[in-house]
């Protein structure tokens, strides 16, 4: 009993409500971004349509029109628009064909890093707050100890 050791060396008393409810959210939050991902990487086509390469990828090709955002309309009607919502119009060297191709403007990435940025801001301060409740809660159980001790002599 002269030794000062938590208590949580066995894992079953560490299972608290609290810190089973933050693993959860946390562990859920990142299944959800992982999974979301995957669901919006998969192409989503309504028709089938027999599958041809696009010219731009089996030649080079010159982008006539450069990377612009796809309205509503457009949205819904090219299948270019689905992945990412912006397209860019380039046009085949060899084919002479007018195409239209996916492409990631600079606006939707630096939106992504600022989404990005907040998410990680956010989880710093959670964290921080978790180690600081915890670190009051482990002060308070060794200011008690001592307590009890002094108390027996």
């Amino acid at each position: 009993m002269g030794r000062m050791e938590s208590d949580c060396r066995i894992p079953m008393l560490c299972l608290r409500p609290r810190v089973l409810a933050l693993h959860a959210l946390f562990w859920g939050l990142v299944s959800l971004r992982v999974f979301g991902a995957a669901l919006l990487s998969e192409e989503k086509t309504t028709v089938a349509r027999p599958v041809t390469n696009p010219c731009w990828q089996m030649e080079e090709f010159v982008v006539a029109v450069e990377c612009f955002r796809c309205n509503a309309f457009q949205s819904k009607s090219w299948a270019a628009c689905t992945q990412t919502g912006y397209v860019e119009g380039i046009n085949c060297i060899k084919s002479n064909k007018d195409e239209y191709k996916s492409c990631r403007s600079t606006l939707m990435e630096e939106h992504l890093f600022w989404k990005f940025e907040g998410a990680m801001l956010g989880l710093t301060v959670l964290f921080a707050l978790v180690v600081v409740a915890r670190q009051r809660s482990l002060d308070r159980l060794a200011s008690e100890k001592v307590r009890r001790q002094i108390e027996s002599i």
